[in-house]
C-alpha cells in the first residue's frame, strides 16, 4: 500500500538519495494545481469562448480552477509563442487555430516558432464550416452556376474577407485556385464590414463564418450556395458541400484545438485528451456548439497531429498560388 509523504521529509530523503525508494503514488497526480490556458486572441471571439467552454468542463472535471489567460496580437501569434516556450508540464495548455498554427508559417516570414516542433498537439475541439454565400442579385444558385459566370468574365466578380490572410480570403483563394476563376479580393477590417457590404451589393460574395452568416442567409439577405466542409453541416443540412456541388477535393474546415509546449509527458496529454472528448460529448456543450455554429472536433492526439501537418501542406499551397504576403 502507497503511502503519502509529507513534502519536507519527500525533500529530506532526496538530499539523502533516497527518492528512487519512493512509491510512484508519493508523488501528486495530474492536475495538483490550477490550469491555464492561453488565448491568443481578445476575449469574446471564438477562441475565447472554446477555451472558456473547455475550461469550466475541466475545473467541474478535476476540481482544479483553469485560468483564462489572453494574450492577443499579431494574429495570434504572440500568445502561441508564449505557449510554445512555456513550461512543458501539463500545467500551461494554448488554445490554438488554424491561422495561428497552420497559417502562420507560411503567411510570415519571420515566425519565432515551429508549430510542429514546438508544440504537442492534445485535442482538436472545434471545426467552424464556412459558408459561401453571395448577394442574391448575382444570378448564380448553385456553385456551378457561378463557376460558369466567374470564368467567363475573370476579374468581373469579386469576394469580401476580414483582411488579407485571413481564413475568408484563404478559402476563397482556394475556391479560385480549384474552380479555375478569377474572383478579385477585397479586404475589411473584421468579418463584420465584410458581410454589410455583401448584403448591400458593393461585395459579390465571401467564404464565411456559418455561424455569423446564417442568420442573414435565412432573413434572405444573401444566398448559401455551399458549404466548405467534407461533410454538410449539421447546423444547415440543406446546403450541399463545395465538393458535391461540382468541384470535387475542395475542402476547407478552420479549427481551434488544445495544444501544449513540446515534450508534455504521454500520460498528460491522454488525460486530458480522454477528458476534453468526454465534454465534447455532452448535452449542453453540443448545444452551445450549435449555437455558434460550430461543430464538435472528436479525436486522438495523433488524429489532431496529422490534420496539423496536412493543414500546413494545404494553406502553404494556396499562400504560394495567390501571393500573399503579410508581416508582424
Amino acid at each position: 500500500m502507497s503511502v503519502a509523504i509529507p513534502s519536507r521529509l519527500l525533500q529530506a530523503l532526496c538530499v539523502l538519495g533516497l527518492c528512487a525508494a519512493l512509491p510512484v503514488h508519493a508523488q501528486p497526480s495530474y492536475p495538483a494545481k490550477p490550469i491555464r490556458i492561453i488565448v491568443p486572441f481578445a476575449p469574446g471571439g471564438p477562441n475565447d469562448v472554446l477555451a472558456r467552454l473547455v475550461g469550466s468542463r475541466l475545473t467541474e472535471a478535476w476540481g482544479q480552477p483553469v485560468i483564462i489567460d489572453n494574450r492577443g496580437g499579431a494574429g495570434g501569434t504572440i500568445g502561441a509563442e508564449a505557449g510554445a516556450r512555456a513550461p512543458a508540464d501539463g500545467y500551461t495548455l494554448t488554445m490554438g487555430g488554424s491561422s495561428n498554427m497552420t497559417v502562420a508559417p507560411s503567411l510570415y516570414a519571420k515566425l519565432s516558432y515551429n508549430p510542429l516542433k514546438d508544440f504537442t498537439p492534445i485535442a482538436n475541439v472545434a471545426r467552424v464550416p464556412y459558408l459561401l454565400v453571395i448577394n442574391p442579385r448575382v444570378p448564380a444558385k448553385t456553385v456551378k452556376e457561378l463557376v460558369v459566370i466567374a470564368r467567363a468574365r475573370p476579374g468581373y466578380l469579386n469576394y469580401g474577407s476580414s483582411g488579407v490572410g485571413s481564413m475568408s480570403s484563404l478559402a476563397a483563394e482556394w475556391f479560385n485556385a480549384v474552380a479555375g476563376t478569377k474572383v478579385v479580393h477585397i479586404p475589411f477590417k473584421g468579418t463584420a464590414p465584410a458581410l454589410t457590404e455583401l448584403m448591400v451589393g458593393s461585395v459579390d460574395l465571401m467564404m464565411a463564418d456559418m455561424g455569423l452568416a446564417l442568420t442573414q442567409v435565412r432573413a434572405g439577405k444573401m444566398r448559401a450556395i455551399a458549404v466548405t466542409t467534407p461533410r454538410r453541416s449539421a447546423g444547415a443540412p440543406d446546403i450541399p458541400t463545395v465538393a458535391e456541388s461540382g468541384l470535387p477535393g475542395f475542402e476547407l474546415s478552420p479549427w481551434f484545438g488544445i495544444v501544449g509546449p513540446a515534450g508534455v509527458p504521454r500520460d498528460i496529454v491522454e488525460r486530458l485528451n480522454r477528458e476534453i472528448n468526454s465534454a465534447l460529448k455532452g448535452a449542453d456543450m453540443l448545444k452551445r456548439f450549435a449555437d455558434l455554429g460550430y461543430e464538435p472536433a472528436y479525436g486522438t492526439p495523433e488524429q489532431f497531429a496529422a490534420e496539423l501537418r496536412k493543414d500546413i501542406e494545404l494553406y502553404a499551397r494556396i499562400i504560394q498560388k495567390a501571393g500573399i504576403k503579410a508581416e508582424l
